[in-house]
């Protein structure tokens, strides 16, 4: 399916960031790097590496800022680097000895661990009192590798349903709630549907979209073994779902019918045009329709034998090369704080992770918002995320999805057939643990 150029440039779990070249940020501090002998945390000089654009820039120096101002023994550079070539940038410079104190990890965060460049923060984190499970929910140990945590929750929003409140009203049908099972789901498409002008769902050819599915349908992609699992019936069914969407039921737009609307246009751009009445994307697609004519709402997503979102976001990591991992973990303890977080909400940047901010006003109701938005769909979802396998060949397995769904998404070829020929691919790729 076509993904929206706002999705690859909004958000930075995606990983396509803005910034033209590694710009460097200084909050000042003490001028003194010291570390006790013990590793406790003193005066410390650190440097943060993050991906993203001028909007990540400023929400993040504005963190640093609350961070300094707190603890002045601190001092943290932050070095934001173009997504494109973020991970070979971070890989080289902890190989050199030089890597940052603190980094921003996503989906590739065991890519990382695996090669031991992070360093595992169960006991920091313990020492430091940090209750990850009261601090975060469900996605607590999300970035974690063989019962070892590697990175903090961050940013973290669950995928959200965005749907045309005007189109609804019109056919008479109530909002989606969570309590929508597929069945719903494919008839409010139907009524939502006119054929060749408009079309009930913007579709799921992402991997955090049917995915979700996959989830709700009671199959994994990876067992709990550690192998992979995507030629089961439970995921099967979940992906035959998706595509029939498009070609049994016309519900969703083809390739071609989202070309003909325009270079470019995916789900979230043909949603905020009035010709899909349902889209299930994230966070920055708040941003993205503020300023829409449409009238929108958003909702938690529909759920299958059982509820499971996929959550989208970043975590902070400690890096091999940290000469003052305490110090480092202090600094991630305070920016993952309800003070230092709110601060993502407040300049529009993404969903902090922290549940007390996402539950706050602050959250709920921000100031740059020009409409009111059900803002409390984010806190509900955060209990149906489902835990993604961000395995050590994370990027080979996307790589196998992407190439062994081709011929799936255009309609060529039965989700049976294409899974088969995955799973015999990803046999080669994933080893248990």
């Amino acid at each position: 399916m076509t993904m929206d150029s706002s999705r690859l440039s909004r958000r930075g779990f995606l990983g396509m960031g803005l910034a033209a070249g590694v710009i460097t940020l200084t909050a000042c501090g003490s001028d003194n790097d010291k570390a006790s002998s013990d590793g406790n945390a003193t005066a410390a000089n650190l440097v943060m590496t993050v991906w993203g654009g001028e909007s990540d820039k400023t929400a993040y120096q504005k963190r640093i800022d609350l961070l300094v101002k707190k603890f002045p023994e601190l001092k943290v550079t932050l070095q934001l680097i173009p997504n494109d070539g973020y991970a070979q940038k971070v890989q080289t410079m902890i190989a050199g000895g030089k890597g940052p104190d603190i980094m921003q990890v996503a989906e590739s965060v065991n890519v990382y661990s695996s090669k031991n460049q992070i360093q595992p923060l169960d006991e920091l984190a313990s020492k430091a009192g940090i209750d990850l499970e009261k601090r975060f929910g469900s996605i607590g140990k999300l970035y974690s590798y063989q019962d070892k945590v590697y990175a903090i929750p961050d940013r973290s929003g669950a995928m959200i349903v965005f749907y045309n409140k005007t189109l609804f009203a019109a056919k008479g049908i109530e909002a989606p709630s969570a309590d929508w099972t597929w069945d719903d789901a494919l008839a409010a498409f139907k009524e939502l549907t006119v054929p060749g002008k408009q079309w009930g769902y913007a579709g799921s050819g992402w991997w955090a979209q049917w995915w979700s599915f996959v989830y709700q349908n009671g199959g994994k992609i990876i067992d709990d073994s550690g192998k992979p699992a995507v030629a089961t019936d439970e995921v099967i069914e979940a992906l035959q779902w998706a595509g029939d969407l498009i070609f049994k039921h016309g519900v969703v737009p083809t390739q071609k019918q989202y070309a003909d609307m325009g270079a470019d246009v995916g789900g979230d751009a043909a949603f905020a045009n009035g010709k899909v009445a349902i889209n299930t994307t994230g966070f920055w697609g708040i941003s993205g329709l503020t300023k829409s004519k449409i009238d929108w709402d958003v909702a938690p997503l529909w759920k299958g034998k059982q509820q499971a979102v996929t959550a989208f976001g970043s975590g902070l990591a400690v890096s091999r090369t940290a000469k003052n991992p305490a110090a480092a973990l202090k600094a991630i303890d305070f920016l993952t704080s309800p003070e230092a977080q709110q601060q993502i909400i407040a300049t529009d940047q993404d969903v902090p992770a922290n549940i007390e901010v996402q539950k706050s006003e602050a959250f709920l109701k921000p100031a740059w918002m020009t409409k009111p938005v059900n803002m409390n769909v984010f806190g509900e979802s955060s209990g149906f995320v489902y835990r993604a396998p961000f395995i050590p060949q994370w990027n080979e397995m996307q790589k196998a999805f992407d190439d062994g769904l081709a011929d799936f998404w255009l309609g060529k070829q039965d989700a049976r057939t294409a899974l088969t020929a995955i799973q015999k691919r990803l046999e080669t790729i994933v080893k248990p643990a």
